[in-house]
């Protein structure tokens, strides 16, 4: 327990930060999941806005300091990566 008035006003504050971060970080992971998930449904064209919501909301995040740079850029990188692979596996299936 904080014994000065600065000291709990510090713990107020990083109680503060720490749970907006954590939501803003469980909002990079959902939009992600679900941009994946309607890739791989064939929703195409919601896949794609759901797809570009998620790296914006990453972009987001890295800019406000909620991930790092190097985070935001490599779960940016890897999202791209995963989301292509669905979406043709997803094309590949409906093609055959």
């Amino acid at each position: 327990m904080p014994t000065t008035k600065s000291a709990a006003k510090r713990l107020r504050q990083s109680v503060k930060r720490r749970m907006h971060n954590r939501i803003a970080k469980k909002i990079v992971k959902t939009s992600s999941r679900k941009a994946l998930e309607l890739a791989a449904a064939k929703e195409f064209e919601t896949a794609e806005t759901q797809f570009r919501a998620a790296v914006a909301k990453i972009d987001k995040a890295g800019v406000r300091g909620v991930l790092h740079k190097n985070t935001a850029a490599r779960r940016k990188s890897k999202l791209a990566r995963q989301y292509k692979a669905a979406v043709e596996k997803a094309k590949a299936a409906a093609a055959s």
